[in-house]
């Protein structure tokens, strides 16, 4: 490693904004694909082709979360309109959100949101129209919340939602919220349901594990038919994947736990693989930071069944414990997922595959095109 692998500003790079996807690929699997197959050789292949890049016997990781509508909009009691972006849950319907404008939510202040519209459901993430009049909601009229304390580490705030002990807010999600597009996402057609991966049933997440969007069932079923298995973790997606580098070295950045699961079915599977000489491949960089964060929380980093925050954070100079390739979407400059990315093929590498991705019109970021780095690129 050297000084420059740990310093924010070798982590920049740049991109016209008109590499910044928009729009899903349609279908799927018709994405690109920047296949990296040694540490000096790469294929430029389409995601339906992955089958044919892999091999009899490997075996790929996916994170199974499901975005919630976590976006809400509201306003104060006879005040301004306010936008709420839930992170996580830290008690019983006390949740951590980011909001807008923060400095009109002080401590006490009260926040009313209304239901959208049943129509509005299948549009794409942003402000929605109230229900019309003769409509009827299947929900109480209101859902409001009390600003509870600020939390420093994010610049957030904590919102007591005042329901029943006895149900959940995710309950009252799909009546009020919203899935939250990425704020460079500004001019989408998506529906919703193409902001979620085909296999996502365990909700949590506030924002999709994108490397997996490029998945069909009939992708699936080739891979099956050649030999190549897949199982689940889960990690829902939060302030910790996204949260922006701030310190110039990036050794001394604090990463925010988010929730991992890693059950016994997916370590047993990963250990037959392994005993039979199969490769592991983790699809996108949440399946990795769940498996090499269960493997870091288990004492002796081997693989353990894992139910729990990680706050692992992966860099150039990182032992890898489980992961042998990934597959990939094209990240944010100065971000930890070029980091950890970085720490698998090398920094230098990355830039130079990123260059390359962008002379080559590849479409960027959460609903960009991917890359698959396998095994044999991976640096020692």
């Amino acid at each position: 490693m050297t000084e420059i692998d740990w310093c924010l500003d070798g982590y920049d790079y740049e991109l016209p904004p008109s590499r910044i996807a928009q729009n899903p690929a349609v279908p799927r699997d018709s994405s690109r694909l920047l296949a990296v197959d040694s540490p000096s050789s790469q294929q430029h292949r389409m995601f339906r082709d992955l089958p044919d890049l892999l091999q009899p016997g490997d075996l790929l990781v996916l994170n199974n979360t499901r975005v919630l509508p976590a976006r809400l909009y509201g306003h104060k009691p006879n005040g301004p309109a306010v936008e709420i972006l839930l992170m996580e849950e830290r008690q019983h319907n006390c949740w951590l959100a980011l909001v807008k404008p923060g400095k009109r939510l002080k401590l006490g202040a009260k926040i009313e949101f209304d239901p959208i519209a049943p129509e509005c459901h299948e549009e794409a993430a942003g402000p929605c129209c109230c229900i019309p009049q003769g409509a009827v909601a299947t929900l109480p009229d209101r859902l409001t919340a009390t600003v509870v304390a600020r939390d420093d580490a994010t610049g957030g705030r904590l919102l007591e939602f005042d329901i029943p002990t006895d149900v959940t807010l995710v309950k009252f999600l799909d009546e009020y919220g919203h899935v939250p597009l990425p704020p460079y996402i500004d001019n989408s057609q998506a529906t919703p349901e193409q902001y979620q991966t085909v296999y996502a049933d365990r909700p949590g997440a506030v924002a999709a594990p994108t490397a997996g969007l490029h998945f069909t069932e009939e992708l699936f079923s080739r891979l099956q038919q050649r030999g190549i298995e897949k199982t689940f973790v889960t990690l829902h997606v939060g302030v910790g994947t996204f949260r922006p580098v701030e310190v110039a070295d990036v050794t001394a950045h604090q990463m925010h736990g988010e929730w991992v699961e890693v059950p016994p079915a997916t370590v047993e599977k990963i250990r037959e693989t392994q005993a039979r000489g199969g490769r592991i491949v983790a699809v996108g960089t949440t399946a990795v930071r769940a498996l090499e964060g269960a493997a870091a929380a288990s004492g002796d980093f081997s693989l353990q069944p894992f139910c729990g925050p990680t706050n692992l954070f992966i860099y150039p100079g990182y032992k890898w414990r489980v992961v042998e390739g990934m597959i990939t979407n094209f990240h944010l400059p100065r971000s930890t997922l070029m980091m950890m990315v970085s720490a698998m093929i090398g920094r230098p590498r990355l830039l130079d595959l990123y260059r390359e991705a962008i002379e080559h019109q590849y479409r960027f970021y959460s609903f960009g095109d991917a890359m698959l780095i396998l095994p044999t690129a991976k640096i020692d």
